[in-house]
């Protein structure tokens, strides 16, 4: 379905990002994997599928470095047809104790990144009048959770991006859409699990339960694989008049 199309992934080497990468290369895409860590792997995983793949290891808190990576995903594929904007990190602490570094990194990461790739992707999208620009916020860009007010904020920031980004495309082929997931377990998340268990003293199993048992009805995680299903209808011809949406895949987290 993809084929011929390029799609950029940021913080694509694991995790949400990756899943997704791996979705769309699938269907036929060139892929631009962004991202820390351990490369080889996520780049093997996508060629495995049959896709072209390279990789830019910028800085998504750095403007410069976010148009050095927009330039060379033109460079190689010609335009960025898909702009997945996924990067993000977390940090937890009470407003009043809250790191003002840790905030500034998070609107970086989480927020600014996604609106500096969007404004470099878009004049190339309008040109061809074929774009789709997907924003990985979260159950948080839809309510709230104590201790997380940097990461709450950046989210819902970027669901109110998502949305004027749609209308200033709703005439043409482009189209900008938010996904919502709750709990995925990512390595952000194990983190979470992680400090769960060894605060509770209790097993990495029981602290998941406890876990999803706080937010989630459904008492399952979202997972990458599904999270990309979702991104790959987001592109195809069926969605062409979904525009703006914060869609939740949550598992009943806002249901309640």
């Amino acid at each position: 379905m993809l084929k011929g199309k390029t799609a950029l992934v940021t913080g694509s080497t694991s995790g949400i990002g990756l899943g997704i990468a791996q979705a769309l290369a699938a269907q036929g895409a060139n892929i631009v994997l962004n991202g820390f860590g351990d490369v080889a792997g996520p780049r093997a995983s996508i060629e495995a599928l049959g896709a072209k793949v390279v990789y830019h290891g910028a800085d998504m808190s750095r403007v410069a470095e976010i148009e050095a990576m927009m330039a060379f995903a033109a460079a190689e594929f010609g335009q960025v047809d898909i702009l997945v904007n996924n990067a993000g990190i977390q940090h937890v602490a009470k407003i009043e104790d809250f790191p003002v570094e840790r905030w500034d990194a998070i609107i970086a990461i989480n927020l600014s990144s996604a609106f500096h790739a969007t404004r470099l992707a878009l004049p190339a999208m309008k040109t061809a009048n074929w774009g789709r620009i997907i924003n990985l916020a979260s159950v948080h860009g839809l309510v709230g959770s104590a201790e997380k007010s940097a990461y709450v904020a950046a989210k819902h920031g970027l669901v109110g991006l998502t949305k004027v980004t749609a209308l200033e495309t709703a005439t043409s082929g482009v189209t900008c859409n938010a996904i919502c997931p709750g709990w995925v377990l990512t390595p952000l998340v194990q983190k979470q699990v992680d400090a769960k268990a060894a605060a509770l003293g209790v097993s990495n199993e029981e602290a998941k339960k406890l876990l999803l048992g706080e937010k989630e009805p459904s008492m399952q995680f979202t997972t990458p694989e599904e999270l990309g299903a979702l991104a790959v209808f987001f592109c195809s011809p069926a969605a062409i008049n979904i525009r703006g949406v914060a869609w939740n895949m949550d598992g009943g987290w806002v249901a309640q």
